[in-house]
């Protein structure tokens, strides 16, 4: 099944567009657990375990993993969620970019080994250096557009003298993916909450692709805000233009007890809920 469908999908009989980051932080785990990073498998599966049927995707960021020695654990991760929720598609959270044979080798890591549905990237390189990603049929591939961190606006924000109407670089970014890029029709975007005008002028230049919108809660992302300026929907109730909100440190550690499994399933609800509710008058 092709990204997007598997998206389209999740998002149906989860009634969701809630996506749950895996930042997994060992010294904020609970517990005993705390400070153990051979724990991290458990944590994270505990996490899907309790969420699985209120998102329409996870999203395991590898930094995460890599830094405490735990791709393995990944591994385990990755084929846990395949099995106990194989009707929600994995993001994996890499933001790699990088040229030729060595985007090859990313792409067999994101796809083959750790059997992600779709992979963020940077695109700052060039086409050249997502086009290995494309070639694995109905993978997703989401590039970072305008980001919400302090620095996103030093580079993305900018004018392009160079072409044709001047657009800054998040724009021309935009029409590029939804166009000549997007040669396997899964390419998404990562723009964040807290730019809602600029949600709404991506989604303007990129009608139908997929937004993958950090941000709201944690970096001060406002949901209602977020669906009105990213969302689409169609005369017959059917969504045309996706958006996927993720939401991390607020779900994972939702609480320090034994009860943080039942503590982040109960934020994800809340958390599902937001976009859902702003959804409403559409």
């Amino acid at each position: 099944m092709m990204f997007t469908d598997q998206l389209r999908h999740a998002q149906q009989i989860n009634n969701s567009m809630l996506c749950v980051g895996l930042d997994p932080e060992p010294s904020k785990f609970p517990g005993a657990w705390q400070g153990q990073s051979d724990r991290i498998y458990d944590f994270c599966a505990a996490i899907v375990d309790a969420t699985k049927d209120l998102v329409c995707a996870f999203k395991p960021q590898i930094a995460y993993f890599a830094a405490h020695r735990a791709e393995d654990q990944l591994e385990r991760l990755m084929a846990h969620m395949q099995r106990v929720a194989p009707q929600v598609p994995v993001i994996l959270d890499a933001k790699r970019g990088d040229i030729g044979s060595t985007a090859e080798q990313y792409a067999r890591e994101a796809f083959v080994r750790y059997q992600a549905d779709a992979v963020t990237l940077s695109p700052f390189m060039g086409f050249d250096t997502i086009e290995p990603f494309l070639k694995f049929n109905g993978k997703g591939v989401i590039l970072l557009c305008r980001t919400s961190n302090p620095g996103g606006s030093d580079l993305q924000n900018l004018r392009l003298a160079d072409v044709p109407g001047n657009p800054r670089v998040y724009e021309h970014l935009a029409a590029q993916a939804a166009g000549p890029w997007n040669t396997n029709g899964q390419i998404g975007l990562v723009v964040g909450a807290t730019f809602p005008e600029e949600i709404a002028r991506v989604r303007e230049l990129a009608p139908t692709l997929p937004l993958l919108i950090p941000g709201v809660g944690a970096q001060g992302g406002d949901a209602e805000a977020t669906v009105r300026a990213g969302l689409r929907v169609g005369p017959d109730g059917q969504v045309t233009g996706p958006i996927i909100v993720n939401s991390s440190r607020a779900v994972l550690y939702a609480s320090r007890g034994d009860d943080f499994a039942s503590a982040a399933r109960q934020v994800a609800q809340q958390t599902r809920q937001a976009p859902n509710a702003a959804r409403l008058p559409v």
